[in-house]
């Protein structure tokens, strides 16, 4: 699936799995709330200190995973057991955002994804916590990539892009 797709199964997924290499080069994976800005730039906020933010600084790169949709199923034509799905990976760049503007921007953009109802308390919960908050700006370095398998209603798989 094309990149436009991808960017929106991330946008669906209730986590993106972001993974790095520390610099033993051990793997280490965390799932977080993301948020996206534009087609390159997304956000995730934690703690100020952390193994993630140490693992970032000294190796910012990173590869990301998404699945908006996952439902096991019996193939409607051959009864195989499979699972219909969803799922992005993208690739990209982590920076350790210093910007209070910048950080501000971002935590609203996290707060109106996942909370869009109470963004009238946005102001006052970013001001008392925006000191023990560090935000991590992710810039893709290529188009994300999505793949899927879903049927039908004739009980064809919906191949190479084939949207209904």
């Amino acid at each position: 699936m094309d990149a436009a797709w991808a960017l929106e199964v991330i946008d669906r997924a209730p986590y993106v799995t972001v993974a790095m290499t520390d610099v033993d080069g051990n793997p280490y994976a965390v799932p977080l709330s993301l948020a996206r800005t534009d087609e390159h730039t997304l956000y995730f906020h934690c703690a100020p200190e952390g193994r993630k933010l140490d693992i970032l600084r000294a190796n910012p790169r990173v590869c990301l995973t998404a699945v908006s949709r996952c439902k096991p199923t019996v193939g409607p034509k051959d009864g195989s057991f499979t699972l219909e799905f969803s799922s992005a990976i993208a690739y990209g760049t982590a920076t350790i955002v210093d910007n209070d503007a910048e950080k501000r921007e971002a935590l609203r953009a996290i707060s109106q994804r996942f909370l869009p109802g109470h963004m009238h308390a946005f102001d006052a919960a970013v001001d008392r916590s925006m000191a023990r908050t560090a935000v991590v700006r992710i810039q893709l370095t290529e188009p994300p990539v999505g793949k899927r398998k879903q049927y039908d209603a004739n009980g064809d798989e919906l191949k190479y892009g084939r949207m209904e």
